[in-house]
């Protein structure tokens, strides 16, 4: 097995073993679950508040009410998910006082925090599959017709969304590497939904990729192609910076 291949399955059972893993992908699916049918069952009863929440999707119906609500949360809640999970995998070798054993290992620590971010991506992928799935459940158990091609076309953006989200929130893990904390990494997932949240209300987060992907998950005219693309960079340059955090770290400072 290569270096990068160990570092994965012993991350991976790291991971596992921990129960921040499992209990952040449980709530972040339930939840989603939860909300969704909830804020479904009471924009059906004409709640004006709820309706006033979904904006334009109010007028929406069908599978395409379905996936832009369940957008929407995911969009806030599943980026402060993401930030929570990377923030811990790179920040918990500090918190739990295990760092100075990865000096002594045979395997290069920027081999090893690559092999957090690859757990991490697995991680986001699975996610994607149960939160798409869950919802396709959800929405045949309400009543939507489960042969509606274009239902299905509208429930394959929730994977697609989820993955990207999770791309998004690689540079709380790169921050919490640097400042050699977890809360510090969470910090940064906050600042950066907040960020998100500022350019939506004022409309400028067409090409801004913290935002893109959501708008894109709620009305796909609405988005061109490339300014998703652009997400790409993020865990691109992050994960490179994560690398040569990682192999830069001395243990004096």
């Amino acid at each position: 097995m290569t270096g990068f291949g160990t570092a994965v399955a012993v991350e991976t059972r790291k991971a596992v073993a921990s129960r921040v893993l499992p209990w952040t992908t449980g709530i972040v699916v339930v939840a989603l679950a939860a909300l969704t049918t909830g804020l479904l069952a009471a924009a059906a009863a004409g709640d004006e508040r709820v309706l006033a929440r979904l904006g334009p999707l109010a007028d929406a119906d069908g599978w395409a009410l379905l996936v832009g609500t369940a957008a929407q949360i995911l969009a806030a809640g599943g980026f402060g998910a993401c930030g929570i999970l990377i923030a811990w995998l790179y920040g918990r070798e500090f918190a739990d006082g295990t760092v100075a054993a990865l000096f002594a290992l045979p395997v290069r620590r920027s081999t090893l925090a690559l092999g957090k971010l690859a757990v991490y991506l697995a991680w986001a992928a699975l996610l994607a599959a149960a939160i798409t799935l869950l919802l396709a459940v959800v929405g045949i158990a309400s009543g939507l017709d489960r042969s509606d091609p274009d239902g299905a076309a509208e429930l394959l953006r929730i994977p697609v969304l989820t993955l990207l989200t999770a791309f998004l929130a690689v540079p709380a893990g790169w921050v919490a590497s640097l400042a050699r904390s977890v809360l510090a990494g969470i910090a940064t997932a906050i600042v950066l939904l907040i960020a998100a949240q500022v350019c939506a209300v004022l409309g400028v987060g067409t090409w801004f990729p913290l935002v893109a992907p959501a708008l894109w998950a709620i009305d796909p005219a609405s988005v061109p192609w490339p300014a998703l693309l652009g997400v790409l960079v993020v865990p691109a340059a992050f994960g490179g910076a994560i690398a040569v955090t990682w192999a830069r770290m001395q243990l004096d400072r």
